[in-house]
């Protein structure tokens, strides 16, 4: 297939990656126990639509720049970062906002599922770490003699972020169904979405430290 090999071994360590914690994976649980599985599944596919665009970049070697340039992998860090810290610091001044008693069960209002894929996608696509782990992951899969790597590493690429549904969207279903009851209550809803803009401000300083 294109000179992929080894595609049952992709497929299972793709997976295993893919239920590791990580960033994506707070952000999505943490958007869901805040505002309901749609508001989960938006991030998922946010989320899953800046892997799309790493699978592209790398596949053109714009990745590789990320890898060998310092001030190029600084950029992009520093832009997700900042973004990060926006986002943490918006949800944080909303939580003291007094909610709607008309809309108890959408703790961060006005929201729209829109909104919150292209946070994701945002967030997602300035993460150099996601950039190089499809620069170093995916080749392990494409023989060397291979008539079209790029070919191969966009199936391949497509295949990681399809596969990826089926461990985001669960996680996100559970999360949002664990947060029910926190959604019900005003106080609570004021909490947890202040809660969720810490956890957005954590992630950017932990984006901030990363080294190449």
């Amino acid at each position: 297939m294109s000179g992929i090999h080894d595609l049952a071994l992709f497929i299972a360590a793709g997976l295993l990656l893919n239920l590791t914690p990580g960033p994506d994976m707070a952000y999505i649980a943490s958007r869901s126990v805040a505002g309901g599985f749609r508001d989960g599944a938006a991030a998922t596919l946010g989320i899953t639509a800046g892997c799309v665009v790493h699978t592209i970049a790398a596949a053109a070697g714009l990745s590789a720049l990320l890898a060998t340039s310092a001030m190029a992998f600084e950029i992009v860090k520093w832009c997700g970062a900042a973004y990060l810290l926006y986002a943490g610091i918006r949800l944080i001044a909303s939580s003291a906002k007094p909610k709607r008693s008309d809309a108890p069960h959408r703790i961060v209002a006005p929201a729209p599922p829109l909104r919150i894929l292209r946070e994701a996608f945002i967030i997602n696509v300035f993460n150099p770490k996601v950039a190089l782990f499809f620069l170093a992951f995916l080749p392990q899969f494409i023989a060397a003699d291979a008539p079209a790597k790029t070919i191969s590493f966009l199936l391949l690429g497509c295949l990681f972020n399809f596969n990826s549904l089926f461990v985001n969207l669960p996680v996100a279903w559970l999360a949002s169904r664990a947060g029910r009851g926190l959604r019900a209550s005003a106080r609570a809803a004021r909490w947890l979405t202040g809660t969720v803009g810490a956890l957005f401000v954590l992630l950017a300083a932990r984006l901030a430290t990363l080294e190449k």
